[in-house]
């Protein structure tokens, strides 16, 4: 295996098992350290404007996977720069997969929910979606939480494994921090309507190929992978969102389990279309069959990132320049 390959692979794997053992960090989080940047740049470029909108998101996300690149371009001219390649890719991995704390808060809302405590179960639902959990029932948020499970599970792991295969550093951090500016700003409200179209729109883009190997790790990995498969082929692109759809309705089909229908953002209700009609309402039982789903199909992202790396550098033509020096 050329040397940029096994430094990717070995990298990536301990920041994987590193994530596995520790999750996020509550203060001094990189990526906690970027939303605040974001938020300065924010203060001073918010115009209702897409153009505005479209610079912030570049010089935010640019400028995060530009400083990656410019890292690792360091890296490279240092003496054990095989050494410093690994561990600088197993730092970026660790700080950009989320999967660890996304099982974390998951369980403490299944937990509350076995325990019959619905009010501390709406109290921890924000920590993992931006729905109005004060008029949701027990199976409300339980459903609540199967799909962020599942939607997380694509932009918080398998995306960002994906864009390292494809970028290295600068793909991990540049794919975290376009889903990032899109968590803040990307959203419909009258604030962020036309100032946040360009990060939505790219986070779109860049999430296509991780929302559709998670659907389909989804399919082969889970208890129903039938269902599954024709609960995505069948129900995937009536979701209002392109990268989302596909991957809950792989989950509901997998877990055999009804997601999606009313629910309520910010104080607007939006109705959206039922994913696998023919599943059982969700119960507090299938958040923790959700999050092992989740852990199956991280472990099989990491495998084929790491499997897919050298026909894609390959593909792009640069083995030779990259094998020279590592991450």
């Amino acid at each position: 295996m050329p040397a940029d390959h096994a430094s990717f692979a070995c990298g990536a794997a301990l920041g994987f098992l590193g994530d596995l053992a520790t999750g996020d960090p509550r203060r001094g989080h990189p990526v906690a350290a970027f939303g605040r940047a974001a938020a300065a740049a924010e203060r001073r470029l918010w115009r209702d404007h897409r153009g505005y909108g479209a610079l912030h998101t570049a010089l935010c996300a640019g400028g995060a996977a530009a400083g990656a690149a410019l890292l690792t371009r360091a890296v490279r001219g240092l003496g054990s720069r095989r050494v410093a390649a690994v561990a600088l890719t197993a730092a970026a991995t660790w700080a950009v997969l989320g999967g660890t704390s996304l099982g974390r808060e998951a369980r403490a809302v299944g937990g509350a929910l076995a325990a019959g405590d619905l009010e501390v179960a709406r109290e921890r639902l924000p920590h993992l979606c931006g729905r109005d959990p004060q008029a949701l029932d027990g199976p409300q948020i339980a459903r609540a939480v199967v799909e962020s499970v599942a939607e997380n599970t694509s932009d918080a792991v398998v995306g960002a494994l994906v864009w390292g295969a494809v970028g290295g550093v600068p793909g991990l951090i540049g794919f975290r921090a376009v889903n990032t500016l899109d968590a803040m700003v990307g959203h419909k409200s009258p604030r962020y309507r036309r100032f946040g179209w360009a990060a939505a729109r790219l986070d779109d883009v860049a999430g296509w190929p991780g929302a559709r190997l998670t659907a389909a790790l989804a399919t082969l990995a889970g208890p129903d992978p039938r269902g599954a498969w024709r609960a995505w082929r069948r129900d995937g692109g009536r979701h209002p969102s392109p990268n989302a759809g596909p991957v809950e309705a792989s989950f509901a089909g997998a877990l055999a389990v009804r997601l999606g229908g009313t629910l309520a953002y910010g104080g607007r209700v939006e109705h959206r279309p039922v994913l696998n009609s023919g599943g059982r309402p969700v119960e507090s039982a299938d958040i923790e069959r959700a999050i092992r789903l989740s852990r199956r199909v991280g472990v099989l992202a990491l495998g084929v990132s790491m499997a897919a790396r050298p026909v894609l550098r390959a593909l792009t033509g640069r083995p030779r320049a990259l094998g020279r020096g590592g991450g």
